[in-house]
């Protein structure tokens, strides 16, 4: 009688998973092969075991399922879970229903998104991600509101995504801003800005996100002794990001 002991299906288990993971990362690279490219192999692999953690939190163990988890992460952040532009994505992971049922409704989700935000060929957003006003240095007036100014911001940039968010998401990601700023040091107006625009156009979560490691390394890099140096090297390697993913990938990141 043949006996499994429970360190060889352990092994099984992990060949199993490795498995897929090398799946999703064939499939990332269709679905996202830029940015694929630019981050590499290694990282690549370190954000597909993110999403599918997270994803498996949710109760997604099915292959569908946790792929549309992990194509929403390259679409909308790998934070997107819990990102306040996102609310019904949330509240369908966390709602009623098996992982088959939830996936579908968060599915039916991103074609209304994508009809009433994206538009055609991702058009709006692709728009939208070039012009981003990045540039920590720009002539942003000082305000004392600055929520309000950044809500004008916001609308400019896309405002198909500004409308489809509404006012309260919108100033629930600017208050996160304004406060993850701070601890960076960030104390002017156009670094503060700099981190709320990037949040709006890679997620909430970009400051620790795996798919986008620049935001990152520049932010908590420790040679990095002034907030005005940290707000440069951020706002460079925004750039760089734009002209290396952007130009050649709709799927760099979507807003």
């Amino acid at each position: 009688m043949l006996v499994i002991r429970a360190e060889q299906m352990k092994v099984f288990e992990q060949a199993a998973r490795q498995r897929f993971e090398d799946d999703m990362a064939v499939h990332s690279r269709k679905f996202s092969p830029r940015l694929c490219e630019v981050i590499g192999d290694e990282q690549l692999h370190v954000a597909l075991r993110s999403a599918i953690g997270r994803a498996e939190g949710y109760g997604f163990t099915n292959r569908g399922p946790i792929r549309l988890y992990i194509e929403m992460a390259f679409l909308y952040g790998s934070a997107f879970d819990d990102d306040p532009q996102y609310p019904a994505v949330g509240g369908n992971l966390r709602g009623f229903g098996d992982q088959m049922e939830r996936a579908e409704r968060i599915h039916q989700w991103q074609i209304d998104y994508y009809n009433r935000v994206s538009g055609p060929d991702a058009g709006n957003v692709r728009g939208a991600i070039q012009s981003l006003p990045i540039s920590a240095s720009a002539p942003i007036a000082e305000t004392d509101d600055f929520a309000a100014s950044m809500l004008g911001t916001l609308d400019s940039v896309c405002p198909q995504k500004a409308a489809y968010t509404g006012e309260a998401g919108l100033r629930a990601l600017i208050g996160e801003g304004m406060a993850e700023a701070r601890n960076y040091g960030f104390d002017t107006v156009a670094q503060t800005a700099l981190l709320v625009i990037l949040k709006f156009g890679f997620g909430h979560g970009c400051a620790r996100d795996p798919l986008y490691p620049w935001i990152s390394r520049a932010l908590q890099d420790e040679k990095i002794v002034t907030p005005e140096a940290r707000a440069a090297r951020l706002e460079k390697k925004a750039i760089t990001w734009l002209d290396h993913v952007i130009s050649g990938d709709g799927r760099g990141s979507r807003t």
